[in-house]
């Protein structure tokens, strides 16, 4: 069962992303890819009118949800579309979630994953700060879905430093779990791999992890090393910068092993918080 991550350098013309993800995901098509996984902000970086974007979506007049529609048709793929700008469902004034779809391979919409972790940190870079909240609300829902290449747990970029998240996905049957990501440079090279692994090792979970990997507007640099990451955290396919379609198989047995012969899902125990005590006093 073949799995592909795509990794691009989005730009914030959305028709030219367009063209580039579906070049990409032909490529992944003819390596007989059946799930193919597209980076977060994978149709537009750098915009300032995400809202407007999203409106127009909900509204069935924007070109990207249909593009995905068509290609997931016309390719024999089911695809993670990374992330685009979708407020909720039968709400299209309210604020957008950073939304990873599932799509299947007649074109139909399997599932929704609205990000639940959002990134409002400062960066030791050009841009020096990033506030997610400002442009997107909080997801709040724990999704899982049943796809060919098994049961799919979705994520998104920042979510990877919340074990407990990619914990609640295993416990919820998942066995591969996506990552579409556009971390940034800096924090990318001190802990985009470490995270990664450490993520497929403790679920013993498959980990696509599909990232930007270059300049973007804003100003703004990521980090890339799109990764597909298997249950014993082996990197079985790397791209450190620029686009890249990475290909891999899911070997179901050999997982099943890996889990049988080290079941940490029935050894976790749940502890009583410390007690913090009394106040000192000096």
């Amino acid at each position: 069962m073949s799995l592909a991550v795509i990794q691009m350098v989005s730009q914030a013309d959305v028709p030219a992303n367009l063209a580039s993800a579906r070049r990409l995901l032909e490529q992944a098509a003819e390596g007989g890819a059946r799930l193919a996984v597209l980076p977060e902000n994978f149709a537009a970086i750098g915009r300032p009118d995400l809202a407007a974007i999203g409106r127009a979506e909900a509204e069935g007049s924007g070109p990207i949800l249909p593009w995905l529609s068509q290609a997931a048709r016309d390719l024999g793929l089911w695809i993670v579309a990374g992330t685009l700008p979708l407020p909720p469902d039968g709400r299209p004034q309210d604020k957008p979630n950073a939304c990873s779809l599932l799509i299947d391979e007649r074109g139909e919409r399997v599932a929704r994953y609205d990000k639940i972790h959002l990134f409002d940190v400062d960066v030791s870079d050009n841009r020096g700060r990033y506030r997610e909240s400002d442009d997107y609300a909080h997801g709040d829902r724990v999704v899982v879905a049943d796809t060919p290449v098994g049961r799919l747990g979705l994520t998104v970029c920042y979510d990877l430093r919340f074990p407990e998240l990619y914990g609640a996905l295993r416990e919820a049957g998942a066995e591969l779990i996506t990552a579409p990501s556009a971390f940034t440079a800096v924090t990318g090279a001190a802990h985009w791999q470490v995270l990664v692994r450490a993520r497929a090792i403790e679920t013993q979970c498959y980990l696509l992890a599909a990232g930007q990997g270059g300049i973007h507007p804003g100003p703004r640099e990521t980090f890339g090393h799109s990764a597909i990451v298997d249950p014993w955290g082996r990197v079985l396919a790397e791209q450190p910068r620029g686009e890249a379609v990475l290909l891999a198989e899911r070997d179901s047995a050999e997982q099943a092993a890996i889990r049988q012969r080290m079941p940490v899902s029935t050894h976790r125990r749940f502890m009583t918080p410390a007690n913090p005590g009394p106040a000192r006093t000096e």
